[in-house]
C-alpha cells in the first residue's frame, strides 16, 4: 500500500445514546486487498489506564469491531452492524462502556495499520463528547 492510498486525514467522536461514534475520513478508499486497520487509542491524563478501540478491514470489507482494555489484557468484540463505511468515511458505534473509567480529562488519538505494520500514529481527534 503506498502512502497516497488510505491516509487518515481527519477523525471526529461524539457521544449518541450509549455509543461513542467515530467517524474516520481517509483520503482515497478503503483498500480492496490487505489488511487495513483504523482505531483510536485513549487513556487516563496519567496514561495508567489504556484502550485501543478498531475497525479491521480485509480486502475492502469490515472483519472486526473491538475494543481492548490494557489493565484488564481483555478484548473485546463488538457486533460489525455498529460499522458503516462508504468511499472514504468509516463510522464506528462503540459502546460508551469502552472507554469509561478514563476520566474527563483523558487524552486520545487516531492510528491507522496496513498489512500487520503501523501507517499513521498520534492523529488528532476533534472531540464533542
Amino acid at each position: 500500500m503506498s502512502t497516497n492510498e488510505a491516509f487518515l486525514k481527519k477523525v471526529n467522536i461524539s457521544a449518541a445514546d450509549d455509543n461513542l461514534v467515530a467517524r474516520f475520513e481517509i483520503d482515497g478508499n478503503i483498500p480492496g486487498s490487505g489488511a487495513y486497520v483504523v482505531g483510536l487509542v485513549a487513556a487516563s491524563e496519567d496514561y495508567s489506564s489504556q484502550r485501543r478501540l478498531g475497525i479491521e478491514f480485509m480486502n475492502g470489507e469490515a472483519i472486526s469491531f473491538y475494543s481492548f482494555n490494557h489493565s484488564l489484557s481483555a478484548e473485546e468484540n463488538y457486533d460489525i452492524k455498529g460499522v458503516e463505511h462508504s468511499g472514504n468515511v468509516i463510522t464506528g458505534n462503540f459502546p460508551m462502556s469502552a472507554i469509561h473509567g478514563l476520566g474527563k480529562s483523558h487524552v486520545m488519538t487516531a492510528f491507522s495499520e496496513a498489512d500487520g505494520r503501523e501507517f499513521q500514529s498520534g492523529v488528532p481527534v476533534n472531540e464533542a463528547l
